[in-house]
């Protein structure tokens, strides 16, 4: 596939935005990238930031022909940990029709497969590229470049591929994201660590605050989040809005997951929970020794992150507000509280019945041979309603990933047929776009 090499290349560059050390390999798949359009006819400017560059390219052929915004992200979240890949993280490897690598499927097979489909079309269509190296940290740099640059993005329809379809074989359009409230705790206790058995009786634990506080988020029965004021917000799901999503095997789910039930919010099915209910859960805890061996210490410090999924009609920092005030309100006496809002993004619904998602549609179907189902996505793409409320646009979302791809995990992949298929897709889509006028 002549779309193969150049994607193994991309693949190789260790792109990860959220470790300094490698800031100049950002830069590098930016670069690498914007050569690419450059090839293609496309004139490209690269705009600096704080942290890591935003990459901006047109091709502009026909000012009457309509415009097609493309956005995805060149940026990738850490291989860690390491031994669990069977193959290097960052040396592309083709196994049984797919590629292994980090950002396999996150972002850049994906975003590669709209730059493939571009070379020798011939369908008048300008198109222009709008590609962030801060996705998994936020994009705290491209929200206000999309409001700054409002003119210089304007398209008849924005296009994204950063998401799964529902099964193999399965085209699939999404139209709606939940959105991310992602926050830190961190506890203090005494002044410094404390031997367990001079200081143990009598000092704070934050260890065992930590975990108090945490059995108080969740009812334990219900499953539902137990912050004041978290569901006021959430907007229900229709009966019409239900009938368009297609059925989830749960036996399938659950072998995929490899475990024996389902756990979450009581009333609600599987697939409501996965698309259209908010979620609460810990990511990452710390504190005390954990090194081989024993050490009887009473810790001065211990820390949570906590992620929170979000729909319709949340908003991130309202959540967040409301997150803090019940930690406070919970927090035991005898300890220090800190909440840091590390970052956060809107969630979406898109037209799933606009002029565009009744185009791509149709090409989805003259390529797999079957219409697509229409679905929402847990995940979040925090510009996606940024671009929606600043540019006014339709929003096309078409993944072309699989929800086996390990997203965020060890043996990150890519199947090679969504890459071959999805190339297809979007070129016929180009021609129906360009046709429609």
């Amino acid at each position: 596939m002549s779309a193969l090499e150049p994607l193994l290349e991309f693949l190789s560059i260790p792109s990860v935005s959220t470790d300094p050390t490698h800031k100049e390999d950002v830069r590098k798949a930016a670069l690498w990238l914007a050569e690419r359009l450059k090839e293609r006819g496309f004139y490209t400017e690269l705009h600096e930031t704080s942290l890591h560059p935003i990459l901006y390219a047109e091709r502009l052929l026909d000012e009457g022909a309509p415009t097609v915004l493309v956005y995805g992200h060149y940026d990738v979240q850490p291989p860690d940990p390491l031994e669990l890949w069977e193959s290097p993280p960052f040396s592309p490897t083709l196994r049984d029709g797919r590629v292994y690598a980090r950002g396999a499927s996150d972002d850049k097979g994906q975003l590669w497969a709209h730059v493939a489909a571009l070379e020798g079309l011939s369908a008048r269509v300008n198109v222009k590229f709008l590609v962030e190296g801060e996705e998994e940290i936020g994009s705290p740099n491209l929200l206000p470049f999309v409001r700054a640059h409002r003119e210089k993005l304007r398209a008849d329809v924005v296009l994204i591929s950063d998401g799964a379809m529902f099964a193999p074989h399965t085209p699939t359009l999404t139209y709606g994201l939940r959105g991310l409230c992602y926050l830190e705790v961190r506890l203090k206790g005494a002044r410094r660590d404390l031997h367990s058995g001079a200081f143990g009786g009598v000092a704070p634990n934050p260890i065992q605050a930590l975990g108090w506080i945490l059995a108080r988020l969740k009812d334990e029965e219900t499953g539902r989040v137990l912050i004041p004021g978290f569901y006021d917000r959430v907007r229900p799901v229709s009966e019409e809005e239900r009938r368009l999503w297609p059925p989830l095997d749960e036996a399938l789910l659950k072998g995929e997951l490899g475990v024996e039930a389902l756990p979450g919010e009581e009333g609600y099915t599987p697939l409501e929970r996965l698309w259209a209910r908010p979620t609460l859960d810990p990511n990452g805890i710390w504190g005390g020794y954990q090194g081989e061996g024993s050490k009887t210490v009473i810790p001065a410090e211990a820390g949570m992150k906590l992620s929170m999924r979000l729909v319709p009609d949340q908003d991130p920092e309202e959540v967040a507000s409301q997150v803090e005030a019940y930690l406070r309100e919970i927090c035991p006496p005898g300890y220090t509280l800190e909440v840091l809002r590390l970052h956060g993004g809107k969630p979406v619904l898109t037209d799933p019945h606009s002029p565009p998602m009744r185009l791509m549609a149709e090409a989805l179907e003259e390529v797999w041979g079957r219409p697509p189902v229409y679905a929402r996505e847990g995940g979040t793409i925090p510009v996606v309603a940024e671009l929606q409320e600043v540019l006014g646009a339709p929003i096309v979302l078409l993944g072309l990933g699989l929800p086996d791809d390990n997203l965020h995990a060890p043996n990150e992949k890519f199947d090679l047929v969504n890459l071959e298929k999805g190339i297809a897709v979007l070129r016929r889509f180009y021609g129906l776009l360009a046709g429609a006028r």
